[in-house]
């Protein structure tokens, strides 16, 4: 049902061709443009959207299903500012002109926590050179996760690929009352999967060069360094 849905709302483009430096017209304005990654029920999506009526917002998932909330309140709120793409998240740089995108959010995405899954981690350099393809030369990046293996990882990659960060912190709510961005609460954080009580978050822009290729000693230090990971239900992997 819900498939069959979101094939009729006009908020959500499936697998789009020729979308490239075309945002601004289908959106009517030439607005900034942000994507959430991976945003499931597009929460992020939804309220960024609303509090920043002069932006355009745009959530990527692959799960129709997902979407489907989001995209549903979208419509039943009446929000112009926001839309959703359906597609493969590596993929994205076939959707996006150079420069079109303003700013990245990564909210409670699959922290990959098996090591030999580090490169599914949306903020492996693999992903960054992706959204350094559609970013605004210094473009921040917002990563918020309950996963401190996650946060850890992104730690470390900003530090061996000179990524400039902006803000960290390890507890946001710890750390006082969370402005109202960061105030939005999605189903996963709801849900407390990695059972750390703390949510991390992690501000940070990419260089204008290249990313060095220092992947194969990323995966040497991950492989020697990180402790014994746990899955979401909390046994080790």
């Amino acid at each position: 049902m819900r498939f069959e849905a979101i094939n009729a709302f006009p908020n959500v483009l499936q697998y789009p061709s020729g979308m490239q430096g075309r945002w601004h017209s289908f959106f009517g304005n030439d607005h900034p443009l942000v994507l959430e990654l991976a945003c499931g029920r597009g929460e992020y999506t939804v309220g960024l959207s609303v509090m920043h009526p002069h932006q355009n917002f745009i959530g990527v998932d692959l799960k129709g299903n997902r979407i489907y909330t989001g995209a549903r309140k979208c419509l039943e709120q009446q929000i112009p500012n926001a839309a959703f793409l359906r597609t493969h998240i590596d993929k994205i740089h076939h959707y996006f002109s150079p420069g079109e995108v303003q700013e990245i959010w990564i909210t409670f995405p699959d922290p990959q926590l098996r090591k030999s899954r580090a490169k599914k981690r949306l903020t492996h350099p693999a992903y960054l050179r992706l959204y350094q393809q559609v970013l605004v030369p210094g473009g921040k990046i917002h990563l918020k996760t309950d996963s401190p293996d996650l946060y850890d990882f992104t730690l470390l990659v900003a530090s061996l690929y000179g990524l400039q960060v902006h803000r960290q912190s390890d507890d946001i709510y710890g750390d006082g009352d969370p402005e109202p961005e960061l105030a939005i609460r999605t189903y996963y954080e709801g849900l407390d999967i990695a059972g750390s009580r703390r949510i991390h978050y992690l501000c940070f822009s990419l260089p204008r060069a290249p990313l060095p290729e220092l992947d194969d000693f990323l995966k040497q230090t991950i492989m020697q360094d990180e402790g014994a990971p746990q899955g979401r239900n909390g046994l080790l992997l």
